[in-house]
């Protein structure tokens, strides 16, 4: 089944958006493939994608689309859902991927500052080492317990807006 490209207000503004954001978002730490599948689908006009029309737009292969969708899925940064009647997977990005996905951090977070402690203790926590790791211990602990805060604090401007 051959999908017609949906129109954009520009073709190729949307595509230079889509690369610039994607180098952005990999500049941040996604892997390349997934950054230009999820700006693929977040510039979409009608909010979700089907993994041919990704592959058509990116001009990659299908088996590229495949796995990127499938960690997008997995982070939580997209979901897949189907159209009644149709046999296709669509893909969207989730109304909270942003800062669920964020707010999902402060565990990660703790655990560095668990780690960090181990080392203070091996290398002792008076030396030059055992001095920057509790700066970066004391960061980490900070932005775990400030980070569901912040969502907190967003949920609710979102509400008011």
């Amino acid at each position: 089944m051959t999908t017609t490209p949906e129109p954009q207000p520009s073709d190729e503004a949307a595509r230079r958006f889509v690369e610039d954001f994607a180098l952005v978002f990999t500049n941040a730490g996604l892997q390349r493939m997934p950054a230009r599948v999820f700006s693929a689908v977040l510039a979409t006009q009608k909010g979700s994608l089907t993994a041919a029309e990704i592959a058509e737009s990116l001009q990659v292969s299908p088996a590229a689309v495949s796995g990127a969708v499938r960690y997008l899925i997995h982070v939580g940064l997209m979901s897949k859902a189907r159209e009644p009647g149709e046999r296709v997977d669509h893909y969207r990005i989730l109304d909270d991927a942003w800062y669920e996905s964020v707010g999902r951090k402060d565990a990660i977070y703790r655990q560095l500052a668990e780690s960090i402690e181990r080392g203070m203790t091996a290398l002792g926590p008076e030396t030059p080492a055992g001095k920057r790791l509790q700066e970066t211990h004391d960061f980490f602990l900070y932005i775990a317990k400030e980070l569901p805060l912040l969502i907190e604090r967003w949920r609710a401007d979102r509400l008011e807006a």
